[in-house]
């Protein structure tokens, strides 16, 4: 399957030939979904070879619409599928389905690809012993920093997939992207006082992906300075948040835009549109045409072409993140910002959600502050976007008088992200490493709880 996935052609009649059969089956409208991937990793844990994968998956999906009743099916097989049964097992339940006012299928009008060139594609793949000595390369590297007593593991990774979509209504469109990836544990110290901390990158070309030395080592070195942690007495002070966990309140920040939970009235910010929910000078946007972004997409899930979107200027809220049917019960239009899988109809979603930097850099942030705490670390699953309540157990550094100073562990932060997100800083030290995207970012006012 390696050398057919890079063509997307069968994928593209399999779909139109689904769709055909669905409308020959008697449905009003249909959507097929066509998906192909290969992904091969090879995993090392001191010294030794611990896994070694190559796979390969072929998806389907059909949606149908028999008036306002839809219905979706999926299957794995590939050219020897009987298309004919699947749409007619779609359209039975989707004739037993209750009916939904919004679902539907895009306008015709509206759908369409974006002609800019998004590079998504690296058609070099790595073979598999080229990915072990990658990641025994990763591994070396952190064992050879000072302090680390042994390997969590590294593992080097390649994945390349394509997708197309085809509609009834006309629309025909796909797309492939590649992906490497990196990662590696670390562990220092020994008995009770050890410390775990990781290296981890992922792009889409290899020649934009960190080097496995410097993966491993940074994982090494992340690992050796979180030896002998202290506790923070409790209080309230300022907590930082370095790029790789500040990431993530982006995503809470999407989820609380995201159209569908509007329309449930379950986000903290049903009630925001056109409000002041950020500070002044605070931008939010979403890109699904960055050149390269892990994120980029020439269209969405319902077929529309893939756009930029403000969702905060100055701090106020725009808008929300809308597929279709979602712009359709709040009566809005789609913001293009449909995704979904196979087996699953489209919901709103975020692509390459950004926190656009501030002036100061990390350190002028925290020279400003007089106690607070450097996180590097976040651990559960406390954030609430339907009450804002936010709690989260971390580790990090101490800040004191304007400086980081001694590792902390087991410290618990807490908020809500209503004042957060209206107290939030952005540093200047802007990366794009993840699907979300933020600086350092500093939240005075936040609960740090210790000993």
């Amino acid at each position: 399957m390696s050398s057919d996935l890079l063509d997307l052609e069968p994928l593209t009649q399999r779909a139109a030939d689904l769709v055909a059969a669905a409308q020959k089956a008697g449905a009003d409208g249909a959507d097929a979904v066509a998906a192909r991937a290969l992904s091969r990793q090879a995993e090392v844990r001191n010294g030794a070879l611990e896994e070694m994968e190559h796979a390969e998956s072929d998806v389907l999906g059909l949606r149908v619409f028999v008036g306002k009743r839809s219905a979706i099916v999926s299957t794995g097989e590939g050219d020897g599928g009987d298309w004919a049964a699947l749409a007619q097992r779609a359209v039975a339940m989707a004739n037993a389905a209750p009916e939904d006012a919004y679902a539907g299928l895009a306008d015709a009008g509206d759908t369409g690809i974006a002609a800019d060139d998004l590079d998504l594609l690296d058609g070099d793949m790595p073979q598999l012993p080229a990915l072990t000595e990658t990641a025994r390369a990763c591994e070396d590297a952190l064992l050879g920093i000072d302090g680390v007593t042994k390997s969590g593991g590294a593992s080097a990774s390649y994945g390349l997939s394509g997708v197309v979509l085809v509609t009834s209504a006309g629309f025909s469109g796909g797309y492939l992207r590649s992906r490497r990836t990196l990662f590696a544990s670390a562990i220092a110290g020994e008995g009770t006082g050890m410390q775990r901390d990781y290296g981890y990158h992922m792009t889409l070309h290899g020649e934009d992906l960190d080097s496995a030395e410097e993966i491993g080592r940074l994982a090494g070195e992340r690992a050796v300075v979180r030896l002998n942690p202290d506790k923070m007495p409790t209080g309230t002070g300022t907590v930082v948040f370095s790029p790789r966990v500040a990431w993530g309140l982006m995503n809470n920040f999407a989820s609380a835009v995201n159209g569908a939970a509007i329309a449930r009235g379950t986000s903290m910010l049903k009630d925001k549109m056109d409000a002041q929910v950020f500070a002044r000078g605070i931008t939010i946007d979403d890109d699904p045409l960055r050149r390269r972004g892990l994120a980029s997409r020439p269209f969405d899930g319902d077929g529309l072409a893939a756009r930029p979107l403000t969702l905060v200027e100055d701090g106020v809220l725009q808008t929300w993140l809308l597929d279709c049917a979602t712009a359709r019960e709040l009566g809005l239009a789609s913001t293009a910002h449909a995704v979904r899988g196979a087996g699953s109809p489209p919901s709103p979603g975020s692509s390459n959600l950004t926190l656009r930097p501030g002036p100061q850099s990390p350190e002028e942030l925290i020279a400003s502050i007089d106690d607070g705490v450097y996180v590097t670390e976040l651990i559960g699953r406390g954030a609430n976007t339907i009450t804002g309540d936010y709690s989260r157990g971390a580790a990090g550094f101490r800040i004191e008088g304007g400086k980081q100073t001694v590792p902390v562990a087991e410290i618990t932060i807490a908020g809500n992200l209503h004042d957060m997100f209206a107290r939030l800083v952005p540093a200047n030290d802007l990366t794009y490493r993840y699907t979300a995207n933020a600086p350092t970012v500093a939240i005075e006012g936040m609960t740090i709880a210790g000993r």
